[in-house]
């Protein structure tokens, strides 16, 4: 009768632990279900999922979370751009756009150069940024047989000047006397 109640006793007390453990698994946070971005600027952080995110092979099966971020920038600090390594680890797009340019300004990351850049927030030629995209290019080729870069993902950043924040022009450092 002892072993009986014994053995009861380690069944009971093995089906609660993995209960227990089975519960535990699958209410933590597994994490995102895309690669994400982040962004600082001046003190504040934004991470952005996926604006759009496409089969690398088929670029019709796409999910469109439609998911964009915004960031408070002044001219007094660059924005610090992070990308999750499953980006790093790809070719990759950034694709900044000023409020003077005509078009965007592209530059291409080799897989594995670099998972985190320094973006400047005012540019000597095109004035301050209005935003930042990233993107994962995917070669395809159209019906002539021409092979051109597609984005099968894109994330996005929106920057959004503090006017209280910046220095005019005749303000100097120095206090004055």
């Amino acid at each position: 009768m002892k072993r009986a109640v014994a053995l009861l006793a380690v069944v009971a007390l093995l089906s609660t632990a993995g209960t227990g453990v089975l519960v535990w698994q699958l209410s933590k946070d597994h994490g995102p279900r895309y690669p994400e971005i982040s962004a600082y600027s001046h003190g504040k952080t934004v991470r952005v999922g996926p604006y759009f995110y496409c089969d690398v092979v088929n670029l019709d099966a796409c999910e469109n979370p439609e998911t964009t971020g915004e960031l408070t920038v002044t001219s007094r600090g660059p924005v610090q751009l992070a990308v999750d390594p499953p980006i790093a680890d790809a070719p990759w797009l950034l694709l900044r756009t000023y409020e003077d340019a005509e078009a965007p300004v592209a530059q291409e990351f080799r897989p594995g150069v670099a998972q985190a850049i320094t973006v400047p927030s005012v540019d000597a030629l095109y004035g301050k940024l209005t935003g930042i995209v990233v993107q994962l290019p995917t070669l395809v080729r159209d019906e002539a047989g021409n092979e051109f870069p597609l984005p099968h993902a894109e994330w996005s950043v929106r920057t959004i000047w503090d006017p209280a924040a910046e220095y005019s022009e005749s303000v100097s450092d120095y206090p004055a006397e």
